[in-house]
């Protein structure tokens, strides 16, 4: 059975709401303080599962190739990519768990961790998997990052060596100590040293083993003009069942209509559907808050005049949030925080600017001047919908808004590249362990273009170090004022997911503590018992 983590020291859990402890000396030491499975609240037996002889059927689209290097970044291509490849550390409900590695030790001063891997794991082509396949992995990483990045943190790889101490130990050395290196080195998807270790364009890669990985699926077949996926279960696989035979994603008009016929298991339910299955006998539902949100980027790069500050605050005075919450999400949604911390976390700082919509208050930030952007959206109907609503806010505040809209591929290059003056998007990461925040806001981020701040990059890096939750708690309840003042970006709304399914059919569906997309999680696909 795993086990639950619960290491000895003072660090707080990825999880961020419990204290993570460092076993000092000996495998045995930690393995004997992980906490068992609460069995009432994650298990379910393969009986509630029913048999594993079943294909489970998904709504489909392409999000790239499923494996580290050629993914799409957003969850759907990892999600699927993670099917195919293990970690040391898997999550569940509640946290953190033991996965490849089976337990771990951590020196004094919390930067080296000693893991102890499963005896069994096998890759797809049946060849063992060792501790030199993840060190190996560490390193390559260093040199061709993978589409999710979680080594890289504020513009540096913070593993400085990985190294095999046998077949089944691995010694990782941090840069320093963080309180959230573990769960970034747990998440990391090892790679087969056979296949890679003669890779040098890992991007441009096609072999036919380009997808062998150690997880409980295995890849039979990838067509990306149809968006189709076929997984087979690895029957070789160490750890838990694979609850299906086969995992397929297929193309789809109708997503509901699909539903209703039996061509897909599971859909995320909009809220004017969920009458139509509330009350229905043969359907199942399970809702999360979303960790997601909707948000509005400002390039500062391209249009040097959304540096001015009180632009960009007349801009989150004069957007009706609540409106979009009304018309788009139909009420299943929440305004999102200008802290960036979800309302609903306990992390969340109350004391922030609240930006409630206030037309005389954003014409008096601009101060009688008037301003034209142009506002880049994917294609979508929600996406789109949003977008016309803002332009419609912003026209009664003296910002005309051209929309542009383009696929969502499209926009989200864009958003990488830098090209576009304002882009409307939908993303995630914003549960766990509040870290997140300083993957946006802190030192060596990407996100938002030409737009830096000291105190927000210090007060980042100081929460990640520290270890007393209460004084930890008051820097987070400081950064999210401080971004608040500054709105960099324009957090709008997030929605509520609603996943309906027959549970006669499959029961498996589970949402993870960090995470509210069932279909994205990798427990939803075994059987936990």
């Amino acid at each position: 059975m795993k086990k639950r983590l619960n290491i000895k020291n003072t660090l707080l859990t990825a999880a961020g709401i419990m204290l993570l402890s460092i076993a000092l000396t000996g495998c045995s030491q930690n393995a004997a303080a992980i906490k068992e499975t609460d069995k009432s609240t994650l298990t379910e037996s393969a009986s509630e599962q029913g048999d594993t002889h079943r294909v489970i059927h998904l709504e489909g689209g392409d999000t790239g190739y499923p494996n580290p290097f050629r993914h799409t970044s957003r969850g759907p291509g990892i999600a699927k990519m993670q099917l195919l490849y293990d970690s040391l550390l898997e999550k569940d409900e509640k946290g953190l768990i033991p996965w490849l590695a089976k337990s771990w030790e951590t020196s004094g001063d919390g930067t080296v961790y000693t893991f102890h891997l499963q005896n069994n794991a096998k890759w797809h082509d049946g060849k063992p998997l060792t501790a030199e396949d993840a060190a190996f992995t560490f390193s390559y990483y260093k040199d061709h990052p993978p589409v999710s990045n979680d080594l890289l943190v504020d513009g540096e790889y913070i593993v400085t060596e990985a190294k095999a101490l046998n077949d089944q130990t691995l010694q990782v050395t941090f840069s320093h100590f963080d309180l959230t290196f573990l769960e970034k080195a747990g998440s990391v998807r090892i790679l087969p040293k056979h296949i890679w270790s003669g890779v040098q364009d890992p991007a441009a890669y096609d072999g036919d083993d380009a997808a062998v990985g150690s997880g409980p699926y295995r890849l039979e077949s990838y067509n990306p003009e149809q968006g189709a996926y076929r997984y087979l279960a690895f029957n070789d696989y160490w750890g838990l069942k694979p609850a299906a035979e086969a995992i397929e994603w297929v193309p789809v008009s109708d997503r509901v209509l699909a539903f209703e016929n039996r061509e897909i298991d599971l859909i995320n339910a909009s809220a004017d559907l969920l009458a139509r299955y509330e009350n229905g006998k043969a359907y199942t539902l399970k809702s999360s808050p979303s960790y997601h949100s909707y948000r509005l980027m400002i390039n500062m790069e391209t249009e040097p005049l959304l540096k001015d500050k009180n632009i960009r605050q007349a801009m989150a005075y004069g957007i009706d949030r609540q409106e979009l919450v009304e018309k788009v999400a139909r009420g299943a949604g929440s305004v999102s925080s200008m802290g960036y911390i979800p309302v609903y976390s306990q992390w969340y700082n109350p004391r922030i600017q609240q930006y409630n919509y206030d037309v005389n208050k954003a014409k008096e930030l601009l101060g009688g001047h008037t301003y034209s952007f142009q506002l880049l959206t994917d294609n979508s109907q929600e996406g789109l919908k949003t977008a016309e609503l803002i332009k419609l806010s912003l026209e009664k505040i003296g910002i005309t808004v051209t929309i542009q809209s383009a696929e969502s591929k499209t926009r989200d290059q864009a958003l990488q590249t830098g090209d576009y003056q304002l882009l409307l998007v939908n993303s995630g990461g914003m549960g766990g362990d509040p870290d997140y925040i300083r993957t946006v806001y802190g030192s060596g981020s990407v996100t938002i273009k030409g737009w830096s701040d000291e105190a927000i990059e210090d007060l980042a890096a100081r929460q990640s170090v520290q270890t007393d939750e209460s004084l930890r708690k008051d820097l987070l309840g400081q950064l999210q004022e401080k971004i608040a003042e500054e709105v960099p970006m324009i957090m709008l709304y997030g929605t509520t997911d609603n996943y309906v399914y027959r549970s006669d059919d499959y029961n498996g569906w589970m949402f993870r503590y960090d995470h509210s997309k069932c279909d994205h999680n990798k427990l939803s696909y075994l059987i936990r018992e």
